[in-house]
């Protein structure tokens, strides 16, 4: 007999999680939204992972077990995403766990908001003791991300949904499927759904246990090195905020703005104007630009801004002076850095 099509498919890959797994499947298994299925692939993992998924599909028969050749995480993504069924696909990595109300929260925001094509949620990332201040403010920034404008806006910054929260719509991601392009292929998903305006919202509620792992994917593999955010930074402001345009306005020549630069003259897009606060610049040509000081932008309105500077604060303050001047954020300027 054929069984009916579940509501959401939740996409777990695995790959020698053995130590964590049971845990993650447990928090899949005790949801409140019932109405799922949870599709795990394992890549080729050689320790236990796969006996442990076994084990819970006997058990549950909403868990289906595929077992495929080690391919990596992207390619585990795409053969993963063939096998869900529902109209809906929530991620979750096998180190990481959901709270019993995520699947249910998720589902009935994309059923009441029929603009958005996937929604996230809050996370909480662990263990906390060994966690750096760079973690603790990235998680406090994806906590800032509680709407879709904001998410829309802030796209450029970093990846504004952490991506075992995610839960999208199946046509969106057939529309956008995950691809390998050498930089991090869920910052790379997004910008393509958002490159449509505000697509994305989230669920303002903790409700996935993030693990910080030193063995995680994001802080090993080449893919998630700084230059290959800057590269896919660069690769999407080329065909989303700088589309058509090749010159701009850069505020900010630190470090990060120097390596965006770079990233952009690669693919056509040079600096008009540098902005700079900074006395010894001011005045000066940097790659032929002429670097003026931030009071002087406002007699600028022709091309557009990209304000390349970390930091929430330095953020806050270039966005309250240009919009002092009448600069629209997301029209007129971006933050991308």
């Amino acid at each position: 007999m054929k069984h009916p099509i579940p509501r959401i498919s939740v996409l777990l890959p695995v790959w020698n999680a053995q130590s964590t797994l049971d845990t993650c499947l447990r928090s899949i298994r005790r949801q409140q939204e019932v109405d799922f299925e949870c599709v795990i692939l394992d890549d080729g993992s050689s320790d236990d992972s796969l006996d442990i998924a076994r084990r819970m599909a006997q058990r549950d028969s909403r868990f289906r077990v595929f077992a495929e050749s080690h391919k990596g995480i992207v390619e585990s993504l795409i053969r993963g995403t063939a096998y869900c069924q529902a109209d809906l696909i929530a991620r979750i990595d096998a180190d990481d766990w959901m709270h019993q109300d995520r699947l249910g929260l998720q589902a009935d925001m994309l059923t009441r908001q029929h603009e958005l094509d996937a929604v996230g949620c809050f996370p909480r990332i662990f263990p906390r003791r060994p966690l750096s201040n760079g973690r603790r403010a990235y998680e406090e920034w994806l906590q800032s991300q509680s709407d879709p404008q904001t998410i829309w806006l802030d796209r450029f910054i970093e990846c504004p949904v952490a991506h075992p929260t995610l839960m999208i719509r199946s046509e969106a991601l057939k529309a956008n499927p995950y691809r390998d392009r050498g930089w991090p292929e869920d910052w790379d998903l997004m910008l393509r759904i958002l490159r449509k305006g505000p697509r994305i919202g989230t669920v303002p509620r903790r409700l996935v246990g993030w693990r910080d792992n030193p063995g995680r994917l994001s802080r090993t593999h080449e893919n998630y090195e700084l230059s290959r955010f800057t590269a896919c930074r660069a690769w999407h402001l080329s065909r989303d905020f700088l589309k058509d345009q090749s010159r701009y306005v850069l505020w900010g020549y630190g470090r990060t703005g120097r390596a965006l630069c770079r990233a952009l003259a690669k693919l056509g897009h040079v600096p008009e104007l540098i902005v700079d606060v900074h006395p010894r610049r001011i005045g000066q040509r940097i790659h032929d630009a002429e670097v003026i000081a931030p009071k002087d932008l406002a007699t600028y309105r022709e091309f557009p801004i990209i304000a390349s500077v970390a930091g929430v604060r330095p953020r806050q303050e270039i966005r309250s002076s240009l919009d002092s001047m009448g600069f629209l954020p997301g029209i007129d300027y971006v933050h991308a850095a």
